[in-house]
């Protein structure tokens, strides 16, 4: 499937190493201000080449709108936004084009399609997410009057984990260094870590957190759409993604009821909040207008600058050679597919609550 979503639904598109990559929006209410300028701020954060730390690959990725926008304000149109790709090197894949890279989508793409577009891994490379991050953008747009705000970082590289919890982070700090750990001292042996692998020719994985502020009460769909199980599904759905928790995740597992269940009280204002927040802003699928958290956790990326062992497509034994530019760890860039991948959940998710609001509303 390449499209997601129910009533703000996307389909995106393209190859690694085709003309272009890009995504149709369908289902974004008309009128919404559209910023250009924030949709490429997002794709820079993504974009290959920024750093030292990520694959050297020079993209510039200046989106285009092909449709849905006029003078400054979405139609209610398809939205299409499309990034030309500029510095691929087939080249450098030609030589696992009968070859299947270990832990790489070549067998199984193979086996089900009956073909593979082997240049950078074709529709199953990572370039795809950028056209995720455009239409996040988008979400955004929708989301950001409600006052909701959406903020990942790197919490873990290896076995460097930044300790403190998230309600005690400066996540001002995020995007002022490259590895985007909102502690400096944290971020400093990150970035180290990646250095010292990446020399060797090897790669390490790593944790993205994230922290959702503003979405309010009553939002998710019992019993099959719930909240996280659909936030859990769109990290999942990330490349090189191997796991997700929200709230006290496996941690919560040692823990009594007793310690556990987070007790209600009215605040100040009138309105109903928990004092503890174990359960991640969500209860019975909904959010309960607490701050929503949860991490993802990446592999370490497949394609090592070293020689392993695999077999061609006629099972003879080969050995594979690392070649082409590589991130060493996919983290810091997978910090705005996170964020994009939430927006776009709870955008759908804010449509249908609307949808069945309306409905209520005016019943008779």
């Amino acid at each position: 499937m390449n499209t997601f979503g129910h009533l703000f639904k996307i389909t995106t598109f393209g190859e690694s190493h085709g003309t272009a990559v890009g995504v149709v929006i369908d289902g974004c209410p008309a009128g919404i201000p559209f910023d250009l300028e924030a949709v490429q701020a997002e794709l820079d954060r993504r974009r290959p080449g920024q750093s030292a730390i990520v694959t050297q690959r020079k993209e510039a990725d200046r989106v285009q709108v092909l449709s849905g926008v006029f003078e400054g304000l979405t139609t209610g149109m398809p939205i299409t936004l499309s990034v030309w790709n500029e510095d691929a090197k087939s080249k450098d894949y030609s030589h696992i084009a009968q070859q299947y890279r270990p832990s790489h989508a070549d067998y199984t793409y193979q086996v089900k399609y009956g073909l593979r577009d082997y240049r950078g891994g074709g529709r199953s490379s990572a370039r795809e997410t950028l056209a995720r991050v455009a239409a996040g953008a988008v979400a955004k747009m929708l989301l950001q009057p409600l006052g909701i705000r959406i903020q990942a970082y790197v919490s873990q590289v290896g076995d460097i984990k930044l300790e403190q919890p998230y309600n005690t982070l400066d996540l001002n700090q995020t995007e002022t260094n490259d590895i985007r750990c909102p502690d400096p001292a944290t971020a400093e042996a990150m970035i180290a870590r990646i250095r010292e692998v990446r020399k060797a020719g090897d790669t390490i994985g790593g944790v993205v957190s994230a922290l959702i502020q503003g979405v309010p009460v009553g939002w998710g769909e019992p019993v099959f759409a719930k909240l996280h199980a659909l936030l859990g599904g769109a990290m999942l759905s990330i490349n090189a993604a191997k796991g997700f928790e929200y709230g006290s995740g496996f941690e919560g597992v040692a823990m009594l009821g007793s310690a556990h269940n987070d007790t209600f009280y009215q605040d100040e204002t009138g309105r109903i909040r928990t004092r503890t927040n174990h359960s991640g802003g969500i209860q019975g699928g909904i959010s309960n207008g607490e701050d929503i958290y949860f991490r993802v956790a990446f592999k370490p990326v497949a394609t090592l600058m070293q020689d392993q062992e695999s077999i061609d497509h006629q099972g003879q034994p080969v050995v594979v050679s690392g070649k082409g530019r590589h991130d060493p760890c996919v983290v810091p860039r997978a910090v705005p597919i996170v964020e994009a991948m939430a927006a776009l959940v709870l955008a759908d998710l804010y449509l249908i609550h609307q949808a069945k609001s309306y409905t209520k509303a005016n019943q008779h």
